[in-house]
C-alpha cells in the first residue's frame, strides 16, 4: 500500500512539473503600449484624450464636408476593420472611425468600464470632439449593439443607423459559440486567457466567423488581433467585459423607440450572430429594412466591402434625399 501510494505521489508530481514547464511555454506576455502603438498607428490617425480620460484612438478620413458616418468596430476588433468602406465610400462621406475602450490603440481606459452603455458614452464624446450635432452610424457586431443604443441614448443626435451582424437580441442560451468565444464563456476561461493567448486560437476564431477564410483571413490580420489583444490593460479589460455579458440587458425589449431610418446587413453564413436575430431586429425596429448576403458570414463589411457600402451608400442618399 505504502508503494502503491509512493508511485501515486511521485506521478502527481510529475504531472504538476510538467504542466508547469508547459505553461511556461504557452505562456503570452502582455506588449508594451508604446511598441505596440508604433506599430499600428498610421498617418491618418491620432490618440487624443477625451473629457473621461480615455486616449482615443482615432481616425479622421473621407470627405471633409460630406455627411458624418461613426465606423465602430466589433468584439475584439479595432477600427482597422472599416478600411474598406473608407476606400469604397470616402468621396462622399467623412469617415470616424475608432477604438473603442479596452480595444485597439485606446486600450484600458481610467473609467475600467467596458458595457454597452459604456461605450455608448464613449462614442457620444467622440461625436462631441468634432462638434457633431448629427451622425449617422454603422456598427457591426458589438459595435452595432453599441450603435443601438447610442440611439437609444441620444436619439437626437442620430441620422440613420447601420448595423451589420449586429449584437443586442436576447440569443438562445444553448446555442454554441465559435473559437475563442467559447474559451471566455466561463470564469476559467477568462482566468486562462489572462496569462496563455495562443495566436492560433485568434487566428481560428476569424476563421471559424466568416464565409471563405482561406481568402479573407491573413497573416497580417491575425497578428494585429493577437498583438492589440495582448498591449498592456487591454486582456484585463477584455476579461472583465466578457465576464459581464451573463447579466448584460438584451437591448430587444427597447428596440421599437428607436425611429430613425436603419439598414440592416447581414451574412448568410454568419455562426456567430445568425440570421434569424437579424430577422427578429428587423421585426422590432419600425423603419428598418433588412439585407442578407448568402456569400458573406459574420464579417460582411470586410468579406464584400463593395456591394456592401454600395447598399450603405445607396441607403444613406435616401435618408439625404438625394
Amino acid at each position: 500500500m505504502a508503494r502503491i501510494f509512493g508511485n501515486l505521489l511521485i506521478g502527481f508530481f510529475v504531472v504538476l512539473v510538467l504542466a508547469l514547464v508547459s505553461s511556461t511555454f504557452l505562456i503570452t506576455p502582455d506588449l508594451l503600449r508604446h511598441d505596440v502603438i508604433a506599430k499600428y498607428r498610421s498617418e491618418t490617425s491620432f490618440l487624443y484624450e477625451l473629457p473621461s480620460g480615455a486616449q482615443a484612438h482615432i481616425r479622421d478620413e473621407g470627405n471633409q464636408q460630406g455627411p458624418p458616418l461613426l465606423l465602430i468596430h466589433g468584439s475584439n476588433a479595432s477600427l482597422h476593420t472599416w478600411e474598406p468602406w473608407v476606400r469604397e465610400l470616402g468621396a462622399d462621406y467623412r469617415l470616424i472611425s475608432f477604438d473603442l475602450p479596452g480595444h485597439g490603440l485606446t486600450g484600458a481606459t481610467p473609467e475600467d468600464e467596458y458595457t454597452v452603455e459604456a461605450m455608448s458614452r464613449f462614442t457620444g464624446e467622440i461625436a462631441d470632439l468634432f462638434g457633431l450635432d448629427k451622425v449617422f452610424l454603422a456598427g457591426n457586431s458589438m459595435g452595432g449593439a453599441v450603435a443601438l443604443q447610442f440611439a437609444l441614448d441620444n436619439p437626437q443626435r442620430v441620422a440613420a443607423l447601420i448595423p451589420v451582424s449586429s449584437a443586442g437580441m436576447t440569443q438562445d442560451p444553448d446555442e454554441a459559440s465559435v473559437g475563442a468565444f467559447n474559451l471566455v464563456g466561463s470564469s476559467f476561461g477568462r482566468m486562462m486567457m489572462r496569462y496563455v493567448t495562443p495566436r492560433f486560437v485568434l487566428a481560428s476564431t476569424l476563421r471559424g466567423v466568416v464565409a471563405d477564410p482561406d481568402t479573407f483571413v491573413t497573416e497580417e490580420m491575425v497578428e494585429r488581433y493577437w498583438e492589440t489583444l495582448r498591449m498592456t490593460g487591454s486582456r484585463d479589460a477584455t476579461i472583465k467585459r466578457f465576464a459581464g455579458y451573463p447579466s448584460r440587458a438584451s437591448l430587444e425589449p427597447q428596440l421599437s423607440k428607436i425611429k430613425v431610418p436603419t439598414l440592416l446587413l447581414w451574412g448568410q453564413q454568419d455562426p456567430l450572430i445568425k440570421v434569424k436575430y437579424g430577422i427578429r431586429m428587423n421585426a422590432a425596429i419600425s423603419r428598418s429594412h433588412l439585407i442578407i448576403y448568402p456569400q458573406a458570414g459574420h464579417l460582411a463589411h470586410e468579406e464584400i466591402p463593395v456591394k456592401t457600402a454600395a447598399d450603405a451608400h445607396r441607403f444613406l442618399q435616401d435618408v439625404l434625399g438625394k
